[in-house]
């Protein structure tokens, strides 16, 4: 059993093989959903959180007890470092090649020192666990992985929250809504790099319902949710994927695109650790032959995870040819998700943009029946700077969606809105942290709940 992260949902051992055909259907949580919690006093909310947290703590102890008994001691007299194992069926089990050979451990608990773990029930749970719950989840389906996730993402996105929320309930207190609280509103909109489109929409639709109806804090605070929520998933839809995620058994290729300094190889080493954690097979072409240093980086990045990485050592290599050889490469081994590191570049600098219109061309080429995406990576720090990238981007490089990175480092985090709104591009996935786990898919309602979280 493997837990999909880009799916999110437990998937068996059939699954991982190939895709079926309705699995090309959307799976994904929907965030346009009516809200479970909302139907919840806090205390049932609490005692949901509660029988959820005893479901993983006994799920956590089933795993533990069935890996002990699965442990493999050495036995006297026989030599196991003769033991011809390769590294690829050591993953699969859990092992760490690199560590002592004297004792295996398989599916060892700490074989990976990132790995979730289910800690204590605090306030941060029971925040997820009804996160979850308005989603629609039910107790059973509940998991470390999400439970982990959300925690983080909360985390990250305290500046923003420090410097909008803090502000925002202020205003609200605790009487109805007034004209005055909206037009502060905006301020503390455009303040967190929401965009003047994005503010506009919010503004509008808020006046309009305050024409119809006295709104108290409480609901004005779901509204505003709601039509956040709204502007995010509006390019989601519109692309008819609600979900971005490798289709099994055929071959992906994601393009990772962006200038120098956004975190783009290493938001590419984190989508391989994301994939092999998930079940996917992977590979990583390094096509950033103009960066010193950047075909080392990558090399490390896929050790991390063990993935292979295709590259080509000479100076000044072309990258066109070494996406030729990672597709040859991924097609003769089956691989699920090729992943593309490419220059860091201006989208100013004609012979770069033309350089990956080249590489484009490679892949049509070689790979037409692939499943092609074009990810722009954006720094959230540089809140305008980086929409407008997104928008000169989208002009030349055929982008298909957005990685936002570095959220836990900026109090912009409204930039994730001004990406959906002007730029009218999908946020596929967000980084949260500077660990090799604090990068997921994106989800606006949980997105929007961890920037809204007012305890």
């Amino acid at each position: 059993m493997t837990y999909d992260e880009f799916k999110r949902k437990i998937v068996d051992d059939q699954d991982l093989k190939v895709e079926s055909s309705d699995s090309k259907k959307s799976e994904g949580l929907d965030s346009g959903s009516s809200s479970t919690s909302s139907k919840l006093t806090e205390s049932e909310s609490l005692e949901w959180a509660k029988q959820a947290f005893e479901s993983l703590k006994k799920k956590q102890e089933e795993l533990r007890s069935e890996r002990n008994q699965n442990e493999v001691k050495p036995i006297d007299g026989i030599d196991v470092s003769n033991i011809n194992v390769s590294n690829q069926e050591l993953n699969l089990v859990g092992i760490d090649h690199q560590e002592s050979r004297n004792t295996i451990h398989i599916n060892s608990l700490d074989s990976d020192s990132s790995e979730p773990k289910l800690g204590e029930f605090d306030e941060t749970f029971a925040w997820s666990a009804e996160v979850l719950a308005a989603q629609g989840k039910k107790v059973e389906e509940v998991s470390v992985e999400e439970i982990d996730w959300l925690g983080r993402l909360r985390r990250g996105l305290e500046k923003s929250r420090q410097g909008f929320v803090t502000e925002l309930l202020e205003r609200l207190g605790d009487d109805p809504l007034t004209p005055e609280v909206v037009d502060d509103l905006e301020t503390l909109l455009l303040r967190a790099d929401a965009g003047v489109e994005a503010t506009d929409q919010i503004l509008e639709a808020l006046r309009r319902r305050l024409n119809e109806e006295v709104l108290d804090s409480r609901e004005g605070l779901r509204f505003l949710k709601e039509q956040l929520s709204k502007i995010l998933d509006s390019p989601i839809e519109a692309s008819q994927k609600e979900q971005l995620a490798p289709r099994r058994g055929s071959l992906n290729i994601w393009l990772l695109v962006g200038v120098n300094g956004v975190g783009k190889t290493t938001t590419l080493g984190k989508l391989a650790n994301l994939a092999v954690r998930s079940g996917y097979s992977c590979l990583i072409a390094a096509a950033d032959t103009f960066r010193a240093a950047a075909v080392e980086q990558v090399k490390i990045w896929g050790e991390r995870s063990n993935v292979s990485v295709i590259s080509n050592p000479s100076a000044n290599a072309d990258p066109a040819a070494v996406v030729f050889d990672a597709i040859g490469a991924a097609k003769s081994k089956g691989i699920d998700l090729l992943l593309v590191d490419t220059a860091g570049r201006l989208q100013t600098k004609n012979n770069l943009m033309e350089e990956l219109a080249k590489v484009r061309r490679i892949i049509d080429k070689l790979a037409p029946e692939a499943s092609v995406e074009s990810l722009l990576v954006l720094d959230a720090s540089q809140g305008q700077n980086g929409l407008r990238q997104a928008m000169a981007f989208a002009k030349s490089a055929s982008l298909t969606g957005v990685v936002i990175t570095k959220l836990d480092g900026t109090s912009r985090g409204g930039v994730a809105m001004a990406v959906s709104s002007e730029a009218n591009l999908p946020i596929r996935f967000i980084g949260a942290g500077e660990g090799i786990r604090d990068l997921r898919p994106f989800n606006s309602f949980e997105f929007v709940e961890a920037l809204l979280a007012n305890r």
